[in-house]
């Protein structure tokens, strides 16, 4: 099943609250329906909603457990995360920071890298001890 972040709002606990629209076959959805219960609902077009206090990006799909539980995949992150831990240093933020945004649906921003140069005397056109 697919979702769709449609809006987010404070809890009266004041906890982030994501609300998803979720799509997905005839099949699928009854699976769904079934595995909500009572805490199924929809919007005024009939599309079902998944809340959760844990934000997934602005897509991602959903999973029904063995045991009936919905949880969001988040298989794509956890090899981000392995990938980016494989490498480390510099070349592992990187691989994350791009990981991250391909997942996210973004377009990565360009890292601005500082480079120190260092005056040098000149030593004319002299080519040392050759």
């Amino acid at each position: 099943m697919k979702i769709k972040l449609e809006r987010t709002y404070r809890s009266k606990n004041g906890n982030p609250t994501f609300v998803y629209g979720v799509s997905g076959n005839a099949s699928d959805l009854g699976a769904y329906e079934a595995a909500q219960g009572e805490y199924y609902r929809t919007d005024d077009n009939g599309t079902p909603l998944w809340f959760t206090t844990r934000c997934v990006g602005p897509n991602g799909k959903l999973i029904i457990t063995t045991n009936g539980n919905i949880v969001p995949d988040m298989s794509a992150f956890d090899q981000a995360a392995s990938i980016a831990a494989q490498y480390g240093g510099n070349f592992g933020q990187e691989l994350a920071r791009m990981s991250a945004a391909s997942i996210l649906g973004t377009s990565p921003a360009p890292v601005e890298v500082a480079v120190k140069s260092e005056a040098k005397a000149d030593d004319g056109d002299s080519l040392g001890d050759l």
